[in-house]
């Protein structure tokens, strides 16, 4: 973002990986960190995501987050960002996934309700 209002012009950029991924791809690695394995079941709105190691269910469908005008697939270009900042990613989506995942844990411990 610092390098993006330091331009003369301001100027619309994105910030993306170029990497696809989708969100069973990310519940899955997310989950592996914590050593849990999630095993989908069903399909479509009725697709959960139990929990092989306890049996538990920890994710559903909920189609109240479905984008109005969804797409099948999404890939951000960020090609503009590196001409004209010199900006590239540094964090690969493994990464990510494992920082966001600690940061939930962290929550966790200072906020048990949270």
């Amino acid at each position: 973002m610092w390098l993006m209002v330091q331009q003369d012009e301001p100027e619309d950029f994105i910030i993306a990986t170029g990497e696809v991924h989708s969100v069973r791809e990310f519940v899955e690695k997310a989950f592996k960190y914590i050593e849990k394995t999630i095993v989908w079941e069903a399909e479509g709105e009725n697709e959960v995501g139990r929990c092989k190691e306890t049996g538990q269910i920890h994710v559903r469908v909920d189609p109240k987050y479905y984008r109005p005008t969804e797409v099948d697939f999404l890939q951000g270009d960020s090609s503009k960002a590196l001409q004209k900042l010199g900006w590239k990613p540094k964090v690969a989506f493994d990464e990510l996934v494992r920082e966001m995942v600690a940061a939930d844990i962290e929550l966790m411990k200072t906020n048990p309700n949270a």
